[in-house]
């Protein structure tokens, strides 16, 4: 291939390579040629190699050598040269290299050109690759092409005026006036970009956004005009008129009317008539409709209004466009708790939508669903949902078992119903439950007193059905040894009387203890339960003995010591057997502010004593007949009282007792810190219904303990709720474990953080904290920073 061969046999050279190694080695050869021809002080094909260049740039071989060469051709005086070295500079450069300033000046000139394509080729480079410095050196100059008599320029100088805006946010009240005129214009690429350059005005500083509400009443007429036009070939799409212009408008609408009763109350007529008039058959009209649904509901706009929007999503739920089934869904998501009744008019519909085939439709269609169960409607939503979880994608699983057991709990209309249908969700898709499903199922079993022979019996047919489902099985043999005698017993008036002998019981517990699909946390539900027969049957518990003696060697740990103390309360404490496993008392729920035992900030404030004047101190004092109980390991029999004390350090509390055994393992003689006053909590963060508040505890002159407590006060469950800190480079930072990553709505539980800040340098103390959570299917994140940690002081440092 000789060095000056056209453009189209390079590419035709380049597409025959037969391997990759051949099509390097084109590229080389050309590139060595074109490297050789730019050396020459008189070349006449400078444009033909520069265009040959970009295409071997586009193909991803470097190209960089060409970029001086751009701006050689810049500056030519020739339009055909001035093209391409515009169009390698867009490509070759950009605004971080030096070489870019280099056509500052070329661009200001070409500019002030007299011919319109000219002053265009520096428009698009500018508005393509120009720096800060570049944008703050020629703003003036598009400020005055924004004001020219030439459409053609004016449209591109908006656009260019844009990106400029963007790059230098001080220089949009340069423009703005000129972009106020734009909307008298009738070109609509001139309309087009006044538009998009408001929206960026508007965006970027709230004192443009309201000057510009005042064209409100413009900005209809516009869109009147469009929606009321006869057909234009000029600008018809579809049998809709400028369609991109329409969305631009309906966008900037949005903006002005957020927030703002006047703004709104003139767009309202206009939605309406855009909502009414637009043909929905084609995809240009939905890509309008879908416009005006977002600004209806972004604005402060009428009731009616807002249904008919909601009604227009309905109908995009009935089309056979996958994408657009999918837009409509995502809306309805994020307006379901601030229009629910309207919602709930399409609810078959989306319902529907859980058995299309594409995964991304099934998983908006669930959460949406979800988000529609309400107390009116649960027991066919649920139906509904039960049947989706039976066909339910494995990867869908989790979150739709999740979701029917958070509904379950909030709108059961009965405990039996409540109870049925979390026993379906176990038989259906036990594998894919999270794990406190077990003890919270345990839990409700209990409470339940009436109907426990129910499921006892019920959970016994499920368990001779399937052992696979682990959860299932678990609460199953958990049932089977709490109530292991009602089942014998064979009176259930709910079910059929079915009559179980005690070998059965023990052959469906053998059969959990040998199975290859039962885990070690079901061998040991199953272990325990068999154990908790012995005292419910009368004639096999020599049987039961020897079960319980093989799985004293099992390889399993935690099963082998289950066994040893089992063996051990058959043998020498045969007497303690009977009250060891009696049934257990009815569990009672955890009430707000508490999760696994632990309280959060707010039930620990309410608990500690009240700040202790300087000069007394606490004296434990135990009764005179209280003995040293090994098991009491919350101290729960201790009374606390203020006295002063003339001989103990302030500070400090003595604890004494009157009995011989009391002071046998108190190691430290009985001198224990007396607990300090609480520190305040302050809030730092309250936005969309999440407050996040704080308070300090300061361990020593270095090291302080930060607690931070989240609430949620809106109407909608959050999830995957995080918290993540960052503090000075010379500060150690530790994270303890949250108490939870869900934050149920109307403030029913909190999630605490403790965070733990070793500041041995003693810098100023910062930190800034990320809250992550998920909402109604969004997710959200947001910043906030700390500057100030109170209650050091009232702590008493």
């Amino acid at each position: 291939m000789s060095p000056s061969v056209p453009l189209q046999e390079m590419i035709r050279a380049i597409r025959s390579a037969r391997t990759q190694c051949e099509e390097r080695g084109v590229i080389q050869r050309e590139c060595a040629a074109i490297r050789a021809q730019f050396r020459q002080a008189d070349n006449g094909g400078r444009s033909h190699n520069l265009a040959k260049l970009l295409y071997v740039h586009m193909l991803g071989y470097p190209a960089h050598f060409g970029q001086m060469e751009c701006v050689r051709m810049i500056a030519s005086p020739r339009y055909s040269e001035k093209r391409v070295g515009y169009l390698g500079a867009m490509m070759l450069l950009d605004e971080k290299q030096d070489a870019s300033l280099l056509i500052t000046n070329s661009i200001k000139n070409d500019l002030s050109h007299s011919n319109q394509y000219v002053q265009s080729l520096a428009l698009c480079t500018l508005a393509c690759m120009g720096s800060a410095e570049m944008c703050r050196d020629l703003a003036p100059e598009i400020d005055r092409l924004l004001r020219a008599s030439n459409s053609y320029i004016k449209k591109k100088a908006a656009l260019c005026a844009v990106h400029i805006v963007r790059k230098v946010h001080e220089l949009g009240e340069l423009f703005a006036p000129a972009a106020r005129s734009l909307l008298s214009e009738k070109n609509h690429g001139v309309l087009h970009g006044a538009v998009v350059l408001i929206i960026e005005l508007c965006e970027r500083n709230p004192e443009t956004l309201e000057r510009f509400r005042k064209t409100v009443p413009d900005l209809v007429q516009i869109m009147k005009g469009l929606v009321l036009s006869g057909y234009s070939p000029e600008h018809d799409v579809a049998g809709i008129s400028d369609p991109f212009l329409q969305v631009r408008i309906l966008r900037l609408l949005r903006i002005l009317g957020r927030n703002n009763e006047g703004a709104s109350d003139a767009m309202n007529d206009l939605l309406a008539q855009v909502a009414t008039n637009t043909d929905s058959t084609k995809t240009v009209g939905n890509a309008v409709l879908y416009e005006t649904v977002l600004t209806v509901l972004h604005i402060k706009s009428e009731s009616g209004l807002r249904v008919l929007a909601v009604n227009i999503l309905g109908r995009f739920l009935l089309n056979n466009d996958r994408n657009i089934r999918y837009i409509a869904m995502t809306s309805l998501q994020k307006i379901v708790g601030t229009d629910h009744n309207a919602v709930q008019r399409h609810r078959g519909t989306i319902v529907d939508c859980l058995k299309d085939q594409d995964a991304s439709v099934k998983r908006r269609a669930l959460e949406l669903s979800l988000a529609l169960v309400s107390a009116s409607n649960i027991r066919s939503m649920m139906k509904e949902l039960l049947l989706f979880l039976s066909s339910c994608p494995p990867e869908l699983r989790s979150h739709a078992t999740s979701g029917i057991f958070n509904a379950a709990e909030r709108y059961a209309p009965s405990q039996r119903w409540h109870i049925d249908t979390i026993l379906h969700v176990l038989t259906t898709a036990g594998g894919d439950v999270r794990d406190e499903t077990v003890p919270n199922l345990i839990q409700l079993i209990t409470n339940a007193s009436e109907l426990h022979c129910y499921t006892v019996h019920k959970l016994y047919r499920a368990l001779l059905t399937d052992i696979s489902q682990q959860s299932l099985v678990q609460v199953a043999c958990w049932c089977i040894g709490e109530y292991g005698d009602l089942l014998l017993r064979g009176e259930c008036q709910e079910t059929e009387p079915v009559q179980v002998t005690e070998d059965d019981v023990l052959d469906a517990l053998e059969t959990v203890l040998q199975s290859h699909m039962s885990s070690p946390a079901t061998r040991g539900f199953a272990l325990t339960a068999t154990m908790k027969l012995s005292t419910r049957i009368t004639d096999n518990v020599d049987r039961i003995r020897s079960i319980v003696s093989i799985y004293g060697s099992c390889i399993d740990v935690e099963l082998q010591q289950r066994a040893v103390e089992y063996n051990a309360l058959f043998k020498k404490y045969d007497h303690m057997r009977a009250a060891v496993l009696e049934r257990m008392p009815v569990i009672e729920k955890n009430s707000p502010g508490h999760t696994n035992g632990e309280s959060t900030g707010e039930t620990i404030k309410e608990i500690l004593p009240a700040k202790i004047k300087q000069g007394e101190t606490l004296l434990a004092q135990q009764p005179a007949n209280q003995v040293c109980d090994l098991l009491d390991l919350l101290g729960g029999s201790e009374t606390e009282t203020l006295q002063p004390s003339s001989t103990a350090a302030p500070g400090l509390s003595i604890n004494t007792s009157s009995a011989a055994g009391g002071d046998l393992l108190d190691l430290l003689g009985g001198l224990e810190p007396a607990p300090l006053a609480p520190a305040p909590t302050v809030p730092v963060y309250e936005k969309d219904g999440v407050t996040l508040t704080l308070s300090c505890e300061k361990q020593s002159d270095t090291s302080l303990t930060v607690t931070l407590t989240a609430s949620n006060s809106t109407e909608s469950d959050i999830s995957s709720f995080t918290l993540q800190a960052a503090v000075p480079k010379s500060v150690q930072l530790h994270m303890k474990a949250p108490s939870g990553d869900a934050l149920p709505a109307r403030g029913s539980a909190k999630v605490t953080q403790m965070v733990v800040l070793n500041n041995p340098n003693k810098v100023n103390l910062k930190m800034r904290v990320r809250v992550s959570y998920t909402i109604r299917g969004s997710a959200f994140q947001d910043t906030v920073q700390i500057d100030s940690f109170p209650g050091l002081n009232a702590a008493g440092h």
